[in-house]
This record gives C-alpha cells, structure tokens and sequence, in this order.
C-alpha cells in the first residue's frame, strides 16, 4: 500500500493507484478482521463490486480502504463466517460493522470518507441522480433480455434511454454533466455489453448514439476506472 499522501491534482482526477493484492480463496488464511482497518472485500470480475472500487479510487483512498480481493470460484469460507454471512460482494468493514449492495456501498463510501464528493448538491442534478440510480437494475434486465432470446430492439431501447439521459445536463459528458456516482453505476455494464454485443451480435451501441460514445471515451480517460477494468469474459 502507498505510505505516501496523495496530492491534491491526483485525488481530484482519481489517478493514485496501487499494487492489487492475489485473490483470497478456501485455501487463504482471513485477514485480521475488525481491527480498525476499513476493509472492501470485492471480486475483480464482478461488475456490482467493480462500482465501489472505481469510487474508493476516485476518492483517493487506497491507503483508507484495503482492497480485499475474494476468488468467487473458489471462496474462502471464513468469508460467510465471519465476515458477511450473504457471502457475496462487494462488502465493506468499517466501524466493527459489514455492509453490502453496491448501491448503498458507493453512497457509503461518498458520505463517510474523505475526498472528491461524487454526488451533487443541485437540487435537480441530485433527483435525476436518484431516478437514473433506480434506473439500473431495470437497464442491465433490459439488455440482458436479449442474451435470453428476446428481440435486439429491447436492448436497444435501453441503450436509446442511456442518450436521453446523457442530453439532461450540458455542463458536460456525463451523466450529471460532471462525473458522479451515477456514471460509476453503469460503467460496469455498459463497459461489458459494448464488448459482448458486438463479439456476439456484431450490434455497436454507440452507432447513432454519439452522447454515449463520448461518455465512453470520456469514462477512459479516468484512471480511476482504467484500473478496475478486466478482461469481459470474465464474470463473477
């Protein structure tokens, strides 16, 4: 872990990065648990722990939050003992309590650690904030349909919502104009749709959707994010 303090510049722009440690799995001991030390216990394939790990590095804080990588194949069982009896991930130890859902995570982390705010304090920005999170699950069921044999045209129009949305604001390219919380949720998704719908359905999403390809481009600039992506095959 860095023993260093981040600049200030490398903070705002989510930049400071670290060594990742090896996935735990059955055959690793637990690390210390409830010593103090806030923990995010996530998998680097998994898409929901993938959004708390873009914000606890947006934030600045990989020397606050040790990352605790759990190999989902092959999980250790003292996770679901002792850490988070759902035994799934992400999950996050802090103040001699685990949490999880990482919807809840990423606000968690946004409200009781330091660094960059990822929510807005406009009035508007933060309720369309809230329906666009409401939105998620919706979104990625939507898509996914297709995979199950429904029409391309449902993904389609999901896609088409994810435009319509990056046209609210024009203080810039995303979805809140500046990069927030909202971004982080469906960057995930749309980061492994974009590749499996084409290698599956030759189906570019961002053809006749130029909004949600400078959203992409503009979301690979951030290294925060850059760091956490995987290979799309992947999965958790």
């Amino acid at each position: 872990m860095h023993t260093s303090v981040p600049s200030v510049s490398a903070i705002a722009s989510g930049s400071v990065k670290g060594v990742l440690p090896p996935a735990l799995d059955s055959s690793s001991e637990p690390p210390a648990i409830f010593d103090g030390t806030a923990k995010l216990y996530i998998s680097y394939t998994c898409p929901y722990a993938q959004r708390t790990w873009i914000t606890r590095n947006y934030k600045g804080l990989q020397d606050k939050i040790i990352l605790v990588p759990i190999d989902l194949k092959n999980r250790p069982a003292w996770y679901k003992e002792k850490v988070y009896p759902a035994n799934k991930v992400p999950s996050l130890e802090h103040n001699n309590q685990v949490m999880g859902e990482s919807l809840d995570l990423i606000r968690y982390i946004d409200c009781n650690f330091e660094g960059p705010p990822l929510f807005p304090d406009d009035p508007a920005k933060r309720e369309f904030a809230e329906e666009l999170l409401s939105y998620t699950d919706s979104f990625r069921k939507a898509v996914t349909s297709f995979f199950k044999g429904d029409e391309m045209s449902v993904a389609g129009a999901a896609f088409d919502n994810m435009e319509t949305a990056l046209s609210k604001f024009d203080d810039g390219p995303f979805f809140l104009g500046q990069f927030s919380l909202v971004d982080i949720a469906y960057a995930p998704f749309i980061e492994r749709f974009q590749i499996f719908l084409m290698e599956v359905k030759n189906y570019d999403i961002t053809v006749g959707r130029p909004r949600l390809a400078l959203w992409i481009e503009e979301m690979n600039k951030i290294e925060a994010y850059k760091e956490t992506k995987r290979d799309p095959r992947e999965t958790c």
